[in-house]
């Protein structure tokens, strides 16, 4: 008899956990790709750098791509659990602890000491990492690499790469192969190469990635980058004006039709990487009330933040004489204290009932923002803000939020607190799209409280934390802020108990009562759905 250790409840194959030799020489094949980018930091001078970059992407590619197709095409169709709590990397063992550190180490270099990477300075060559990009930058733009476009291109091969690992995962369910695909199509498309084939037509336009939407774009209304799209005409214009529609129009129609869910699982590129890249973490988001709590706080605390900088950012470069521009700074206030204020009231007049005691939070919330306003027009002056030097305050923003925590935490922490942790604590553009979900989205997941067997497996897939369990047990729909319909809990669930749906707004929120035969009509009630 066997006295190994084996923690897998498997009757069929205890070592469900072990790798085959096919993915072994995988991993050496990926490991070769990154081994070339270790050197590249280590300034090693390659006699061909297009050469030997071409080399380590592909091998990364291959490595993973070669990988995914062991790993799943040599079984059925379906949501296996494969031990990902036993494995080190996926359950905040060492491995996770060492990824982690990795990935929190990179964003840092990345994000404040791009010099060692190898960025040239004041018109020096790259050396380096970034030097090795050389060659693909000059092909699509005809410019040096620069540490973002570095960032763009490792970026963009991890969402093909482990996107193509997630359709393979998930080959059963067509919604989950069609959302992986989409956002792998506006990855490298829109956030990848459009921005670099617009600099080739016109170098003056100020960088933009069309899918990027206010706050998450928050240079869009700088100065410069307002500047910049004013002064190239036609194009800059409508630039700047599709940027102003896609917060006021395009959004919050699509969030009324398809839910948040269109943006944070479809379009946007954090969603896209915690998706495909991060899927392997997606079970390490806390479930607990705790956490739940700080998400709400933290979340809007975030998103008050944003429009307060935004405002102040856009305050500073206004005029106080009318005859310079009609748009002054008094004037500027006055129009967001009163947008602000008509939101307000109209969510205070249609859905306070709905919103319950959650309407003293907004409450909260709006004057703590009217008061920031205030504060702001009447002690400012041309050089300080807050009293803050209003230069400092303008990186502020694009410092604490931009960079570290949607980087740093929010990628470099996928191995800890799992693959949503900026989506679900920090990202504004999800706060705003919650909002509106909330209030007036048809989008919900019905759920059929009969059939649930409590299994677990929707609660445990649930990137953002939500106990999907708990509405399932009770019948009830689930309509939740932080949802982004992402549809895995649907996908692994084994009955069929969960379904996404876009219906009417009619009994969208609401507790499934027991029902008895003699209290109601069930047929008439059948006939109602």
């Amino acid at each position: 008899m066997s006295n190994k250790l084996n923690h897998s409840m498997s009757l069929a194959k205890p070592d469900a956990l072990d790798i085959n030799n096919k993915q072994k020489v995988a991993l050496a094949i990926g490991v070769i790709g990154l081994f070339i980018l270790v050197l590249a930091l280590f300034n090693t001078n390659f006699p061909n750098k297009g050469l030997f970059l071409t080399l380590s992407l592909g091998s990364i590619i291959s490595g993973i791509i070669i990988y995914a197709r062991e790993a799943y095409l040599t079984k059925l169709e379906g949501i296996k659990n494969d031990g990902v709590w036993f494995k080190s990397i996926s359950s905040r063992g060492v491995w996770g602890w060492i990824v982690g550190v990795i990935l929190t180490t990179f964003y840092i270099v990345l994000y404040f000491f791009p010099k060692y990477l190898g960025l040239g300075v004041d018109g020096a060559e790259n050396t380096g990492l970034i030097s090795l990009f050389d060659p693909l930058s000059h092909l699509l733009s005809g410019r040096n690499a620069s540490q973002w476009f570095v960032y763009g291109t490792l970026y963009t091969v991890a969402i093909l790469a482990f996107g193509y690992k997630f359709i393979l995962k998930y080959r059963h369910n067509r919604y989950q192969q069609l959302r992986t695909v989409s956002v792998m199509f506006f990855q490298l498309g829109f956030a990848f190469l459009i921005p670099e084939f617009m600099y080739v037509m016109n170098n003056d336009l100020p960088y933009y990635d069309l899918k990027s939407i206010w706050p998450l774009n928050y240079y869009i209304f700088d100065e410069w980058s307002v500047k910049g799209f004013l002064s190239n005409g036609n194009i800059g214009l409508a630039l700047l004006i599709f940027g102003i529609l896609s917060i006021f129009v395009i959004t919050p129609i699509l969030t009324y039709k398809y839910g948040k869910r269109w943006y944070c699982s479809w379009v946007c590129g954090c969603g896209g990487l915690a998706e495909t890249a991060g899927d392997s973490f997606r079970q390490l988001s806390s479930k607990k009330m705790s956490a739940w709590k700080l998400e709400r706080w933290l979340i809007h605390t975030v998103l008050v933040f944003s429009i307060v900088m935004t405002v102040a950012m856009v305050y500073t470069y206004l005029g106080y004489d009318k005859n310079d521009f009609w748009l002054t700074r008094g004037v500027f206030i006055s129009l967001v204290i009163g947008f602000l204020t008509l939101v307000f009231a109209a969510v205070m007049f249609f859905k306070r009932q709905e919103l319950g005691k959650d309407t003293k939070y907004g409450a909260i919330g709006y004057f703590i923002v009217i008061t920031l306003l205030l504060v702001l027009h009447f002690t400012g002056t041309t050089e300080n803000l807050f009293y803050i030097k209003a230069g400092t305050l303008r990186s502020v923003y694009g410092i604490y939020i931009g960079s570290i925590f949607s980087g740093v935490i929010g990628t470099g922490f996928y191995p800890i607190l799992g693959n949503r942790s900026w989506c679900r604590f920090g990202c504004p553009m999800a706060a705003i799209l919650g909002f509106q979900q909330r209030l007036f989205s048809k989008f919900r997941i019905t759920t059929n409280g009969g059939q649930c067997i409590s299994c677990g497996n929707c609660s445990n897939s649930c990137e953002m934390g939500i106990d999907v369990r708990h509405y399932a047990q009770k019948g009830e729909n689930i309509v939740r802020s932080s949802c982004v319909g992402c549809g895995i809990c649907s996908a692994v669930c084994p009955r069929g108990v969960l379904k996404l749906e876009n219906d009417s707004m009619k009994g969208r929120i609401n507790p499934t009562e027991v029902l008895l035969g003699n209290d109601v009509d069930l047929m008439e009630l059948v006939n109602q759905k």
